[in-house]
């Protein structure tokens, strides 16, 4: 979903966001660096397979996901790292590695860390390497419903 679908989604359900464009960067520690934008706030997108099935795994930048405790926490028996040649034809028009966690509309799962809803914003990729969206955590809540459940390291 490039941005600008992005910005319609979000324009449509009358979310106020702020689009950071900044130099390409592949790594979280690299986009927080260029976008200016606080560790915390920066919600990186996994891509995980549990039980076989594509899901969404954000949390913060700085922290990893424990797969152990994410399968523990959605019931399934194995939860491990998609490899990206798996999921890239699922977010048309997305850059790999860059889909904005809004896999509500993919028909993907999306699970959130606990520790991103304690902060007021949340940034992530927009769908590219060279722009970031930065709303309020309850619109992104309201809008994508994701499970919340403690799974990162």
């Amino acid at each position: 979903m490039p941005v600008q679908n992005l910005r319609a989604f979000l324009d449509g359900n009358g979310v106020k966001y702020v689009v950071i464009s900044h130099s390409k960067a592949y790594t979280a520690q690299e986009i927080a660096a260029s976008a200016e934008v606080p560790g915390k706030e920066l919600a990186k997108t996994v891509m995980v397979k549990a039980d076989g099935r594509m899901a969404m795994a954000v949390l913060p930048a700085s922290r990893q996901v424990d797969f152990d405790r994410l399968a523990r926490g959605i019931g399934v028996k194995r939860a491990e790292l998609a490899q990206e040649k798996e999921f890239t034809d699922l977010f048309p028009g997305c850059e790999p590695g860059a889909m904005p966690p809004f896999g509500n509309l993919y028909g993907v799962d999306v699970y959130v860390e606990t520790e991103l809803t304690r902060d007021a914003q949340i940034a992530f990729n927009a769908g590219s390497h060279t722009e970031l969206v930065k709303l309020a955590y309850g619109d992104f809540a309201r809008l994508v419903k994701p499970r919340v459940l403690d799974f990162a390291r």
